[in-house]
């Protein structure tokens, strides 16, 4: 096969006994996609049918509905031809699940990182009505050392739709209790999931061991797991409670909210993980959140924002940019304070949240630096470069304007205020 639809075949990733998976161009756009073609055997067999082709409809119907960094993007589906496919964002990598093996486990810093963004991505998820209901290591994608993305939405719920969801999906190992006994179900049956998920990344086992599903669910249903410690000493309790929490059985003792499972990943991360001279996207995140500059832009914006940009750490007195000198990036305080100085005299202090360059980004390719910035502190910094920014999404460039369009009302503001108290001290002295 060299052709589906308009997508041209480039090779074979992967065969199911649903679907098999390629390689594809969009001759269009130049834009390589994963293309899953699925087998029309299955869906003409009237024993599974049904349920298969339920199953393949929910995912479809989440096409361009998702736009998450961590989540797969679904682009297209045709689902009533000779030919059924759907045409995905292609991601060059591979699944969790070999990191699930004893003797391919990661470390606790780079796990916490990786379920930090399957939280986002799982909150993001359920702002859009959307339960996965299938949360386990093949479904996240992996590429690089921590770049996540959360595949096969088939098995999701999805909020307002109204044809009845397929029951008994999903991999018995990782479903929670209420999912077991097909009650209705909410974010935090993913949140049971994920906490399984990793477990399993964490010690190289599930949490129940079975010779078979019967016995696998009654163990889901009435038996407490050994913490992971249990299996790896090095892992502290307070990695231990976070895992326990997420899987606890009882919804009222079980992690209410994402926010609360990833604040507390991101504490682990803090106290407890060696510090690295490349500081864990989780605490970029959460720093870009503290952080005023950034107060309208959304988690999609901000994992936008982590991509583009360049993160730096500037010793004292050290000159930034230079009064004169050509430039286009721009800069945001993450934390100390710099003094803008113009012909050697100070005109102001910038701190945490304050950014700086922007005039000549502002101005153009042409635009020249009009002070000094010079650190007044150990400073670091997020530096981005306009074209990467001319890169980025419609809605990242919008809120990087209305920032500084913020920034730049204020400093009027300001600057008048002074201009104000300057006439009137004049005006006293006459």
């Amino acid at each position: 096969m060299d052709k589906v639809g308009k997508y041209e075949i480039v090779r074979q990733l992967g065969h199911g006994a649903t679907s098999t998976v390629y390689l594809a161009l969009d001759p269009f756009s130049q834009q390589q996609v994963a293309l899953k073609v699925f087998n029309l055997d299955i869906l003409h067999d009237t024993s599974r049918s049904k349920a298969h082709r339920k199953l393949l409809l929910t995912e479809a119907s989440l096409a361009g509905k998702l736009s998450h960094p961590h989540i797969v993007k679904i682009y297209d589906a045709v689902m009533d031809s000779d030919v059924n496919y759907m045409v995905m964002e292609y991601v060059e990598g591979e699944t969790l699940e070999k990191y699930g093996e004893v003797d391919h486990l990661m470390d606790l810093g780079r796990i916490a990182e990786i379920i930090y963004k399957c939280c986002k991505a799982l909150e993001y998820a359920q702002t859009q009505g959307v339960t996965h209901r299938d949360i386990k290591p093949a479904n996240i994608l992996i590429s690089g050392e921590s770049d996540i993305k959360i595949s096969d939405f088939g098995a999701a719920v999805i909020d307002n739709q109204q044809s009845t969801q397929v029951s008994g999906v999903g991999s018995p190992a990782y479903m929670s209790p209420e999912q077991i006994k097909e009650q209705p179900l909410t974010h935090q049956t993913d949140i049971y999931s994920l906490g399984v998920t990793m477990y399993r990344l964490l010690t190289g086992k599930l949490p129940f061991e079975a010779a078979n599903s019967y016995s696998m669910i009654y163990q889901i249903m009435n038996i407490d797991p050994p913490p992971p410690s249990t299996y790896r000493p090095e892992i502290p309790p307070e990695l231990d409670a976070i895992v326990q929490r997420a899987m606890c059985k009882d919804l009222q003792h079980r992690y209410q909210t994402w926010e609360e499972f990833a604040r507390d990943l991101v504490a682990f991360i803090t106290h407890n993980v060696p510090q690295h001279e490349e500081i864990y996207d989780t605490e970029k995140f959460d720093t870009l959140r503290d952080l005023s500059f950034f107060k309208n832009f959304s988690d999609v914006e901000l994992w936008e924002v982590l991509r583009i940009s360049e993160w730096h750490k500037i010793p004292k007195n050290e000159s930034i940019v230079h009064e004169g000198e050509e430039g286009v990036n721009f800069y945001i305080i993450v934390t100390g304070s710099v003094r803008v100085v113009k012909q050697g005299r100070l005109l102001s202090m910038l701190h945490r949240g304050d950014c700086f360059g922007e005039m000549a980004h502002l101005a153009g390719k042409e635009g020249r630096r009009s002070t000094d910035v010079i650190s007044k502190t150990e400073v670091s910094l997020i530096e981005v470069d306009p074209d990467v920014l001319s890169r980025a999404s419609a809605n990242c460039r919008y809120q990087f304007s209305e920032a500084f369009l913020g920034t730049l009302v204020r400093r009027l503001s300001m600057a008048n205020t002074r201009i104000s108290r300057l006439l009137s001290d004049h005006a006293d002295e006459q």
